[in-house]
């Protein structure tokens, strides 16, 4: 098998900080001990120990445990969150650039026929289109903008 050497910019390795636990895990596991905290202090009974908050301590400590669990180099909290992203992205892609109703029209300076097509022109006939009122062009243009 061949080995490749990876430059160490294109690397980044995390810190272990105590034992084999990283900086974003220890805060993972720390975060319950606060929120446990406020939950015996804020609910009732006040300072006081009840059953329901012993669980509901329990259910937080377990679940940020299993987010601090460590699976091929990645924490699990980093896993679902691109699970996450890859999920949640859009689907399908509605933008369409050879729609005219989104373009800029830019109206710049013509070039000079040659003199030649200038003598061999016949006189067009220009026909007269039916044009919309105000109100009927706004309401049409603001459904092209907006078909919803």
């Amino acid at each position: 098998m061949k080995m490749t050497v990876v430059p160490a910019q294109v690397t980044t390795v995390e810190d272990r900080i105590i034992g084999n636990l990283g900086f974003s895990q220890i805060l993972l596991l720390i975060v319950p001990v606060f929120a446990a905290a406020g939950i015996f202090v804020l609910l009732p009974p006040f300072m006081g120990g009840a059953l329901y908050k012993y669980v509901i301590m329990g259910v937080v400590a377990l679940l940020f445990g299993l987010l601090s669990i460590r699976i091929k180099g990645k924490i699990v909290a980093l896993w679902l969150v691109t699970v996450l992203r890859y999920n949640l992205r859009p689907k399908y892609y509605l933008f369409n650039k050879n729609v005219t109703a989104g373009r800029d029209e830019y109206h710049g300076k013509a070039v000079a026929p040659e003199a030649k097509e200038a003598t061999e022109k016949k006189p067009v006939k220009k026909t007269s289109l039916n044009q919309l009122d105000i109100p009927t062009t706004a309401r049409i243009l603001a459904t092209i903008e907006n078909p919803a």
